[in-house]
C-alpha cells in the first residue's frame, strides 16, 4: 500500500512541482504543504482532541472513579453512566483515529524523500549459505525485494525490484545472480542503456556483512565460500542525492559527524526539528493550567527525540521534510488554540485557572517556596 501511494500520489505531484520550478529542494518543501494541507482535517481532529482532553481528563477521573465506587454491584448501570460520561466530554480514544488514517500517506511521504531521486537507494538480500551436501534438499523459493522507483532522468521513474529466482539459500561453492530488473521483468542495465546518461545509474555491489562467507562480484553475482549468514547489498546512485538547496550541501547527505568531519547542514535541519517542536508544545498549553510533571515531559521529550535524530541514519532531504511539517504543524496548532470551547469545558477550564491562581497565592502568602519534597527548608 505504501509503494503504490507513493508511486501513484507522491511522486506525481512531485513531478508536477519540479515542472514548475526545477528545483528538488522547493519540490520536497511543496510537497510537504501539499500533503500537511490535504491531511488538515485529520491532524486538526487530533489536535483539537487532545487540547479537550487535556482540561476534561481530571474531571473525567474523578467521575469515572465516582462512577465505579457508586454503582460497583451493577456492572450494567456503570457502563451506562460510563457511556454517558464519554458522550459528554468525549472519548480519549477518538483523537487517535484521525492519526491512524493519515499514517499510510505520511509513511509513503517518509519511504519516497529517502529513496530516489533523494538519495542513493540500496537493495539488500539476506543469503544463507549451507553446506554442499543440503542444499539438494532446499526446496527454491523465489526472492523479490520491496520495489523502488529510480529516477533515471527528471521526468523519468522506473519501479525496480532484485531477484532471486531460486530463492536467498545457496550452497558452498554455488554462485548465483541477483538480478535488478522492472516489475515486468525487464533488465534494469537494458532500460539503462536506452538512456544518454544511464550509466550513471550503474548499480554498486558490496557484501555488508559476512565477507568471508559469500564475495560478489561488480555485476551483482555471488559466490558462496563457506556455510553461514550474509548480506549483500546494492546500491543504485539518487539522481538528485548530490543536489544542494539553500544551506545543504547535497539532499542525499547522511549523517552528523561523518569521517572526522562535522555536517552543519545537517546539525542545522536537526536544531531547527528540535526548536520547532519545543515551539508547538509550547503553543498547545498555552491558556491551561501548568502541570510540572507534563511541563517538565514536554521539555525533556523534544530535547531526546531531537538527540536521537542527530546521530540516525536520515538523509537531509528526509529532515528538510521534518522540518517543514513542523512549522507548518506549528501553525496549525496556533491557529486550533484561538477556537472556542463548548461552555462545559470552558467551564472546567476556568475553575481549574482559578484553582491554580488561588493556590498561588496562598501559597505565596505561606513563605513557601517552589521545592521538592526530599529539599531541606531554608534556615534562614
Amino acid at each position: 500500500m505504501i509503494g503504490y501511494i507513493s508511486d501513484n500520489l507522491l511522486i506525481p505531484i512531485l513531478d508536477f512541482f519540479y515542472g514548475l520550478v526545477p528545483s528538488y529542494g522547493l519540490a520536497i518543501v511543496a510537497l510537504t504543504v501539499v500533503i500537511r494541507l490535504a491531511l488538515f482535517p485529520l491532524s486538526a481532529g487530533s489536535i483539537r482532541s487532545a487540547r479537550r482532553m487535556r482540561i476534561a481528563q481530571p474531571v473525567m477521573q474523578k467521575r469515572q472513579a465516582e462512577i465505579k465506587a457508586k454503582y460497583a454491584s451493577n456492572p450494567q448501570k456503570q457502563q451506562e453512566e460510563l457511556g454517558n460520561l464519554m458522550k459528554e466530554f468525549g472519548s480519549p480514544l477518538s483523537g487517535c483515529l484521525p492519526l491512524l488514517v493519515q499514517m499510510p500517506i505520511l509513511f509513503a511521504l517518509f519511504a519516497t524523500l529517502r529513496g530516489s531521486p533523494f538519495a542513493d537507494v540500496p537493495y539488500l538480500v539476506n543469503m544463507k549459505v549451507l553446506p554442499a551436501d543440503q542444499i539438494a534438499t532446499v526446496e527454491p523459493k523465489p526472492f523479490t525485494s520491496p520495489r523502488h522507483s529510480i529516477f533515471v532522468t527528471e521526468t523519468d521513474h522506473i519501479p525496480v525490484i532484485a531477484a532471486l529466482p531460486g530463492g536467498t539459500k545457496i550452497g558452498a561453492g554455488d554462485s548465483v545472480q541477483i538480478n535488478l530488473q522492472t516489475t515486468t521483468g525487464e533488465n534494469f542495465s537494458n532500460v539503462l542503456s536506452k538512456y544518454e546518461q544511464g550509466s550513471k545509474f550503474t548499480p554498486s555491489w558490496r557484501v555488508a556483512k559476512g565477507e568471508d562467507l559469500v564475495k560478489v562480484s561488480v555485476d551483482g553475482k555471488v559466490t558462496a565460500l563457506s556455510p553461514g549468514d550474509a548480506t549483500i547489498e546494492g546500491k543504485i546512485p539518487g539522481l538528485a542525492a548530490k543536489s544542494g538547496f539553500l544551506f545543504i550541501k547535497a539532499l542525499g547527505q547522511v549523517g552528523f559527524y561523518v569521517d572526522g568531519a562535522i555536517n552543519w547542514d545537517i546539525a542545522i535541519l536537526v536544531a531547527g526539528f528540535g526548536i520547532t517542536l519545543l515551539i508547538s508544545q509550547a503553543i498547545s498549553g498555552r491558556g491551561m493550567p501548568v502541570n510540572p510533571q507534563q511541563s517538565t515531559a514536554n521539555k525533556i521529550t523534544p530535547i531526546m527525540i531531537t538527540g536521537m535524530f542527530l546521530f540516525f541514519p536520515l538523509p537531509a532531504g528526509v529532515l528538510l521534510y521534518m522540518l517543514i511539517a513542523n512549522i507548518f504543524q506549528a501553525l496549525q496548532t496556533f491557529l486550533l488554540s484561538q477556537e472556542a470551547l463548548p461552555d462545559n469545558l470552558q467551564k472546567i477550564l476556568n475553575d481549574q485557572l482559578s484553582q491554580k491562581t488561588e493556590s498561588a497565592v496562598v501559597t505565596t502568602s505561606a513563605g513557601v517556596t517552589d521545592r521538592l519534597p526530599f529539599e531541606p527548608k531554608s534556615g534562614k
